[in-house]
């Protein structure tokens, strides 16, 4: 399925990936994906382990190259990373020797800010995610899920114009997921934008997109489905319509539950 309105952010055409493993073996991950992400969505991949959903949002990014095809973003094919691009990963990747300020006033900083300046965007994101008052603590003083809210302050704090979440509540536990996944909306909701994120969890998916790719479970995958997800928000994990959008999705790919 491809979206051809005009309001398309960034298109995948014929993307397709192959890495070469030991004894110059090639492995196929991904094979001919074409999708479009509509400007301001919230699109979801949706894959098991393995599946090539986080090599997809890696190649969207900039971040690595298809073996073919190629990826666009506002009609320019995308050559490697960008600011226009901001990256959430599953481990949080700060920087130990910063505090919380110092992390998130470290990308406009390099970006030509005043350390004045720097440090009004950096808090202006350092509230927008629920940390206010946590401005001088260092990565060590903080729980996973505070962490995970300073790597989210950091990236938006780039002004990117998509948003790439690579599984970022992998390494929560169920609680801290909820909550945190509530807070993305939240945060999505104050400051629109392309959001694309990675996931296995089919509850999780269904929680926060407005669209959900899903990917086939065996290598090289190929795209599977795509489930336009209308549930109103904010969303109940044990509504009727969401227990049945799950049941859908779940008899319609071979994710592994």
């Amino acid at each position: 399925m491809i979206n051809n309105t005009n309001n398309t952010k960034i298109s995948c055409r014929g993307v397709s990936k192959e890495f070469v493993q030991k004894g110059n073996q090639l492995v196929r991950v991904l094979d001919k994906i074409d999708l479009d992400v509509r400007d301001n969505e919230f699109l979801v991949l949706l894959g098991p382990g393995q599946s090539g959903k986080s090599t997809l949002a890696r190649i969207m990014a900039g971040l690595e190259t298809p073996t073919t095809g190629a990826v666009t973003l506002n009609g320019k094919e995308v050559t490697g990373p960008g600011k226009d691009r901001g990256m959430v990963f599953q481990s949080y990747m700060l920087f130990p020797w910063r505090t919380v300020m110092g992390n998130v006033a470290l990308g406009p900083r390099v970006n030509g800010a005043s350390r004045k300046n720097a440090q009004k965007i950096a808090k202006h994101y350092i509230d927008l995610v629920g940390l206010n008052g946590f401005e001088k603590a260092f990565p060590h003083q903080l729980s996973g899920g505070m962490k995970q809210r300073v790597g989210i302050a950091r990236a938006y704090a780039n002004k990117p114009e998509i948003m790439f979440l690579d599984e970022p509540f992998g390494q929560l536990d169920a609680q801290t997921r909820i909550v945190m996944a509530q807070e993305i909306i939240r945060i999505w909701n104050a400051e629109k934008r392309t959001v694309i994120f990675v996931t296995n969890n089919i509850e999780e998916a269904l929680f926060l997109g407005e669209r959900i790719v899903t990917l086939e479970d065996k290598l090289p995958s190929a795209q599977g489905k795509i489930y336009d997800v209308s549930l109103p928000r904010p969303r109940n994990y044990t509504s009727p319509d969401f227990l049945e959008m799950r049941r859908i999705i779940t008899e319609g790919t071979k994710l592994v539950l």
